[in-house]
């Protein structure tokens, strides 16, 4: 299952990101946008879940909480 991130905060890494969803169940993948000429992270990133269901627990789970100072926007695909 894929999963998109909004309002991520400039200083979250992809392991952080990655520890939050590996409390739901096994992360395939973990990516965060970047702007390409300026090589800086852009406020959003991407999970993907191996498991729909737990993907689904994850979103419903972390919708709104805190990473690194800002509240996630979270929505599965």
């Amino acid at each position: 299952m894929n999963i998109y991130i909004r309002n991520l905060s400039p200083e979250t890494l992809c392991s952080e990101l990655l520890g939050c969803f590996e409390e739901f169940g096994e992360v395939k993948d973990v990516t965060i946008s970047t702007y390409t000429v300026e090589g800086r992270p852009r406020a959003s990133g991407f999970v993907e879940m191996l498991s729909r269901k737990q993907g689904l627990a994850a979103i419903v789970s972390l919708q709104g909480k805190e990473l690194s100072g800002s509240l996630l926007q979270i929505q599965g695909g």
